[in-house]
């Protein structure tokens, strides 16, 4: 991974900057407001190759013991580099610190081998779209 990039926890962070990151890595990602996301996390982390956001993961909570990590990102042009698991290990890191004893996260197929590797072990789940049944 490359030195300059540098993880914050919860720091001031823009509706543009986080679109920007977005944009570049979810391609059915539409601009919006971040701010019902942000204040209601537990924490959430942002990567900064200098002044530039490629990196952004949050901890939703149940008010317990139990986190879930949602929506990890980096920018394309920044993947490949560490960037996502350092993202995952801060995040866990932050969760501990904060009194979490499970740390869960949903993801696709595709995705298990980088998640196995973030030490996360699959378990059965269920879920259900309630918008399209």
């Amino acid at each position: 991974m490359d030195s300059e990039i540098v993880f914050l926890v919860s720091p001031p962070v823009s509706d543009e900057a986080l679109n920007d990151l977005y944009g570049t890595a979810w391609p059915k990602h539409k601009p919006c407001g971040f701010d019902h996301v942000l204040s209601r996390s537990l924490a959430y982390i942002c990567a900064y190759d200098g002044e530039e956001l490629v990196g952004f993961v949050y901890l939703a909570w149940d008010g317990g013991i139990h986190a879930f990590v949602l929506e990890p990102t980096v920018r394309k042009t920044h993947q490949r580099r560490g960037i996502g698991r350092r993202l995952m290990e801060e995040a866990a890191k932050v969760a501990s610190e904060k009194g979490i004893e499970w740390l869960h996260v949903d993801y696709e197929p595709h995705l298990e081998p980088f998640y196995s590797a973030c030490g996360f072990r699959s378990t059965l789940a269920g879920l259900r779209n309630l918008r399209t049944g």
